[in-house]
C-alpha cells in the first residue's frame, strides 16, 4: 500500500491567477534531477513489499492527494465562489471575501447564514455592522485625505459610506499591492475594516502590470486561505496539493517532487506535531553555536583510544585496530548495550533539580537540550552516509546485472533494505523533538521504549545493509538465502517498529 496515495496532476501547466485572467506558462519543470545519493523515493515500493511478507495492512501514514495545476484549482474555486454568491445574493467578489474569511468551509458559511445572514456579512467585513455608526452621504466634495475639493462622481466609497477621491484610492492600492497584498486592502477611513472586494481595486490600478501581479496575489491569498489546499513550496512550481480532510500528513509534488507536511509546508515531520517541530527548529537555529562541538565525526575508541571516524550511517561501531565493539552515542560496550532498551536514547532526568539553584537548572536545561540535539543531529547525519550507501549498493546491482550476475529483480532487494532504512531512520530523527517537549509521565515512558525498539531494529538493519554492501560475493556472486532472509526479515520487524510508533503517538 503506498503512503502516496492516488496522486495524480494533469499534464497542463497553465498558470491562471484569476478567474478571468491568464498567466504565462511557467517554463521550468521543476527539480525533477534527485541529487546524486540522496534517496527521494524511500517511501515508494517498500509498503508494499512489506505487506507481500505479511506486515501490517494498517498504514498510519497513508493520506489521500491530488496535485493540480493552477488552472484546475482555479474551476474548483470558481464553482465554489459561484456557488456562494448565489445563495448570499452578493456580487463574485464580495462572496470572494466571504469564503476566506471562514477558510472556504461552505457548510459552516450556510449555516451561519440560516441563523443571521446580516451577521454573516458583517463579521466577514464586507458589509458594516449594525452597531456601527452609519456615515451620511457627505455634504462636501471635499475628499477626507488629501482635503482636496473634487467633483461629485470623482469622490467613490465602499458600502461604509467613507468617501475619498479616486486619486487617493488608487494611490492606497497601488502602494499595498506593490507591497504584495492581495486580499486584505481595506477601507482608508479610520477604524474602518471593511475589505475592499477585487472588483473595486482592480479599476483603481495603473497598468496592466500591476493588475497582474494582484491577481497573482489574490489566487495566492484564495489558496492559503482555503482549508483543503496547499501551494507546493518547490521553487516556481505550479502545483497545488488538494485534499479532503487536512491533516499533518507527508505529501509529495508529483512535477517537482518536494516532499512536506500538508498542514505547515516545511519537512516532513512524524511524529512530531507541526508546532513542536517549529520550536525545535527555532532552538536549534538559536542554540547552533551552544552545539557546535557536537558536529565532529571522530570519537576515541573507549578500548583503545585510537582515533576513530565515522564513515557509515549505522551507530554500531567496531574499532578497526583493536575490534571492540561499542556504541557511537554513549561509547557503552556494544554487548552489554540492552537489546531491549536502548538506554542511551532515553534521557534521565533529575528528579531534585527543581529544588536547586537556578545556574543548577540552567546547565540541567542545557545538558538536557545537548542530549536531545547530539541524537537529532547524528542521525540526521547518518542519514546522509547511508544515502551513500545506497548509491554503492544502486552502483554494485547494476555491475552484477552487467556481468550477467543476476537480473535487477534478484537485487531489488537490497536497493529496497536500504530505501526502508532511510524511511525508518527519518521517522527515528523526528523522534527527538517529540520527546524533548514530551512532559513526563506513564505515556512519555511508553513512547521512550517504542523509540527505543525501533532505534534497536534501525541498527540491526543498517549493520545488516552495510555488512551486505560489503559483502564478499560467493562463485555466483550472491549472499545466501538465509543471509536474504535473515534481512529481509530484519526489514519486516523495523517497519512493524516505525508503525506502530507511529500508530500511537502521531495522531494530529
Amino acid at each position: 500500500m503506498s503512503v502516496d496515495m492516488n496522486s495524480q496532476a494533469s499534464d497542463s501547466n497553465e498558470d491562471d491567477f484569476g478567474i478571468n485572467s491568464e498567466e504565462e506558462d511557467d517554463d521550468d519543470d521543476g527539480g525533477d534531477d534527485e541529487e546524486q545519493g540522496d534517496i527521494v523515493d524511500y517511501y515508494d515500493g517498500v509498503a508494499g513489499d512489506m505487506e507481500q511478507q505479511g506486515a501490517d495492512s494498517f498504514d498510519p501514514e497513508e493520506y489521500q492527494f491530488t496535485c493540480l495545476t493552477y488552472s484546475e484549482i482555479q474551476k474548483v474555486l470558481c464553482k465554489e465562489v459561484n456557488s456562494i454568491a448565489a445563495i448570499l445574493k452578493v456580487l463574485p467578489a464580495v462572496a470572494k471575501l466571504v469564503l476566506v474569511h471562514f477558510h472556504w468551509q461552505v457548510s459552516q458559511i450556510l449555516d451561519r447564514y440560516k441563523s443571521n445572514s446580516s451577521q454573516l456579512l458583517s463579521e466577514a467585513q464586507v458589509q458594516p455592522s449594525s452597531t456601527c455608526r452609519s456615515v451620511p452621504t457627505p455634504q462636501s466634495l471635499q475628499c477626507g485625505v488629501c482635503l482636496q475639493l473634487v467633483r461629485r462622481d470623482a469622490l467613490l466609497a465602499l458600502p461604509c459610506q467613507h468617501s475619498f477621491c479616486k486619486t487617493c484610492w488608487e494611490q492606497h492600492c497601488t502602494v499595498l499591492v506593490k507591497d504584495g497584498m492581495g486580499v486584505g486592502i481595506s477601507c482608508m477611513a479610520q477604524d474602518c475594516s471593511l475589505q475592499m472586494p477585487e472588483d473595486f481595486v482592480l479599476p483603481l490600478l495603473p497598468g496592466e502590470e500591476l493588475k497582474d501581479k494582484y491577481r497573482r496575489y489574490l489566487f495566492r491569498d484564495y489558496v492559503e486561505s482555503h482549508f483543503q489546499l496547499q501551494l507546493c513550496p518547490g521553487a516556481d512550481c505550479p502545483i497545488v496539493i488538494q485534499v479532503q480532510e487536512p491533516r499533518a500528513r507527508r505529501v509529495q509534488c508529483i512535477r517537482c517532487n518536494e516532499v512536506f507536511c500538508f498542514k505547515c509546508r516545511i519537512m516532513y515531520h512524524a511524529p512530531t506535531d507541526c508546532p513542536t517541530i517549529r520550536r525545535w527548529l527555532t532552538k536549534c537555529a538559536d542554540d547552533s553555536e551552544t552545539a557546535n562541538y557536537i558536529s565532529a565525526h571522530t570519537k576515541d575508541c573507549p578500548k583503545c583510544n585510537i582515533c576513530i571516524e565515522k564513515n557509515g550511517g549505522c551507530n554500531h561501531m567496531q574499532c578497526s585496530k583493536c575490534k571492540h565493539d561499542f556504541c557511537w552515542m554513549c561509547l557503552g560496550d556494544w554487548k552489554t548495550h540492552g537489546s531491549e532498551y536502548y538506554e542511551c536514547s532515553r534521557y534521565k532526568e533529575n528528579p531534585d533539580i527543581v529544588n536547586q539553584s537556578q545556574q543548577a537548572q540552567a546547565r540541567e536545561a542545557l545538558k538536557k537540550y545537548l542530549f536531545y540535539f547530539e541524537r537529532w543531529e547524528n542521525h540526521n547525519k547518518s542519514l546522509q552516509l547511508e544515502a551513500q550507501t545506497y548509491q554503492r549498493i544502486q552502483e554494485k546491482i547494476q555491475e552484477r546485472v552487467m556481468n550477467n550476475l543476476g537480473t535487477w529483480i534478484d537485487w531489488q532487494y537490497l536497493q529496497n533494505a536500504a530505501k526502508l532504512l532511510a524511511k525508518c531512520r527519518y521517522t527515528l530523527q523526528y523522534t527527538y523533538p517529540y520527546a524533548y517537549y514530551m512532559e513526563s509521565g506513564p505515556r512519555k515512558k511508553l513512547f521512550e521504549y517504542q523509540q527505543a525498539q525501533l532505534e534497536a531494529e534501525i541498527e540491526n538493519l543498517s549493520w545488516k545493509v552495510e555488512r551486505a554492501d560489503s559483502y564478499e560475493r560467493g562463485s555466483e556472486g550472491e549472499l545466501s538465502a538465509n543471509d536474504r532472509g535473515d534481512l529481509e526479515n530484519q526489514m519486516h520487524i523495523a517497519e512493524q517498529r516505525r508503525r506502530t510508533l507511529l500508530k500511537d503517538f502521531h495522531d494530529t
